[in-house]
């Protein structure tokens, strides 16, 4: 999970990066931070459409997307 706290070092550590004063500690930091925040966005999405999916209809629906030719 995300926290604002972990939000506000990222978008601190980017102000650093632009300025050109991020040491390399900072950008491992960083590496770490962003795939944290990209991972869970990812897993959000993933469960919003995991739940849109099997809340679209079921087998007996007669939609044709369960046909099998």
């Amino acid at each position: 999970m995300i926290t604002m706290e972990m939000v506000s070092k990222i978008n601190e550590l980017a102000r650093k990066q632009r300025e050109g004063k991020l040491t390399e500690t900072e950008r491992e930091e960083q590496a770490i931070l962003r795939r944290a925040y990209i991972d869970n966005i990812k897993n959000q999405i993933k469960t919003v459409f995991d739940a849109a999916k099997n809340d679209a209809h079921t087998q007996n629906c007669n939609c044709g997307c369960h046909h099998k030719h």
